[in-house]
């Protein structure tokens, strides 16, 4: 899938959220018994609204496709 969004070109990029860079505890299919560590590498706080999250296992997953928190 391609697209264009206005506020995203070489030197810019959507405004980013608090959560950036924080660590995530991340699981899937709602199994709490099996969690993932990670860390938010992208918080989008405008259009297209996208959180990515880097596992410590080196994957990159949409926050979409799991859940997580952000732990105090």
């Amino acid at each position: 899938m391609m697209g264009v969004m206005q506020n995203i070109s070489v030197d810019s990029f959507p405004r980013q959220g608090d959560y950036l860079y924080k660590r995530a505890k991340v699981c899937f299919n709602y199994d709490t018994s099996e969690t993932i560590n990670g860390t938010i590498i992208r918080d989008d706080r405008e259009h297209p609204f996208l959180t990515l999250i880097r596992l410590d296992n080196g994957r990159i997953i949409l926050s979409s496709e799991c859940q997580h928190t952000v732990p105090e």
